[in-house]
């Protein structure tokens, strides 16, 4: 890592993963940003690729709120002189949090200042706490300070682990809140087989990360951001057992529109779900369904706005 070649007066840092860059985490790069502006001093954030889980426990790490890419969009929107992305293996994971604190944070990064997430902990085993980073302070010449937690639904404090349950259980609607934002995958669309195109609805096949985070499958009415503009479809997330097709696949048809977009980025936003994914008697019989769908999928759409407190059920 090339030294930051931080200002005179050095910088503001926090450090850690920051997966999902939810209103917690937005509560201290806010932080660090106006305390970078108030002392003429930059604001630093520095993060690892890939999560620290995924290298020492891989068993135990977690599916991504925001692929590496997702996150940095999200990043871009914050008020952050800079973003530091570590490479973590195995011998980062082996610092002691003493030795990453004077190489990396201070050595590299010119830190005046650290400030930190309530939960927060670092260095080999999360061996590193706010007492330890405090006498770490007086001895290396920075100040360290801890931001409140921002509360989430039922008292509890907004956290990466408590979005993902919200996802995993398909309350999008709480996982919005607790990001700020809706729930969203971004990833390029691929060639598919054109089953859709048959069926009267072409369909783009999208291609994303593994470790992804998705809700429950099943057809889901969505909002497709894409290079040709913002539009409305209806998305089917899983496998397809009417053509005996195992895989997990993310389909979209986008509604009353055809744009050419193979090889393009897009980012999908789950709405509602309409239905669970079944077997059908055929070609014929799916083709009915899909216009059902269609239909359903108009008219959710046409009521849907973005007040993250809006339920995400299905009509019954």
């Amino acid at each position: 890592m090339t030294p930051l070649a931080p200002p005179p007066a050095g910088t503001v840092v926090t450090v850690g993963t920051f997966d999902g860059v939810h209103r917690g985490h937005r509560a201290v790069l806010d932080e660090i940003a106006a305390r970078a502006r108030d002392r003429q001093r930059a604001s630093v954030l520095v993060t690892f690729e890939p999560h620290p889980l995924a290298v020492v426990n891989p068993a135990a790490a977690p599916p991504r709120l925001t692929t590496a890419a997702e996150r940095l969009e999200v990043l871009a929107t914050c008020e952050l002189d800079r973003v530091v992305i570590l490479r973590f293996d195995r011998a980062m994971a082996g610092l002691a949090p003493d030795a990453f604190v004077e190489e990396v944070l201070v050595g590299r990064c010119g830190m005046r200042e650290l400030v930190i997430g309530h939960d927060h902990g670092f260095g080999r085993g999360r061996q590193g706490d706010v007492e330890t980073l405090r006498v770490l302070g007086d001895r290396m010449g920075f100040a360290v300070d801890v931001v409140a937690p921002v509360a989430g639904g039922g008292g509890q404090p907004v956290s990466s682990t408590s979005i993902r349950r919200a996802i995993a259980g398909g309350d999008l609607a709480t996982a919005a809140r607790q990001l700020g934002r809706p729930y969203t995958v971004s990833g390029r669309v691929r060639h598919g087989e054109a089953r859709g195109r048959t069926l009267g609805f072409p369909t783009l096949n999208l291609g994303i990360a593994a470790d992804k985070l998705l809700p429950p499958d099943g057809v889901w009415v969505v909002r497709v951001e894409t290079p040709a503009g913002r539009f409305g479809g209806m998305m089917n997330q899983g496998h397809r057992p009417t053509f005996d097709d195992g895989r997990r696949l993310l389909e979209i048809h986008l509604l009353d529109v055809e744009v050419a977009l193979y090889d393009r980025m897009v980012r999908v936003e789950w709405l509602a779900p309409l239905r669970p994914i079944r077997r059908f008697d055929g070609a014929d019989a799916l083709r009915l369904q899909l216009e059902d769908d269609a239909r359903r999928a108009r008219a959710i759409l046409a009521g849907a706005h973005d007040d993250l407190d809006a339920p995400l059920t299905a009509p019954e």
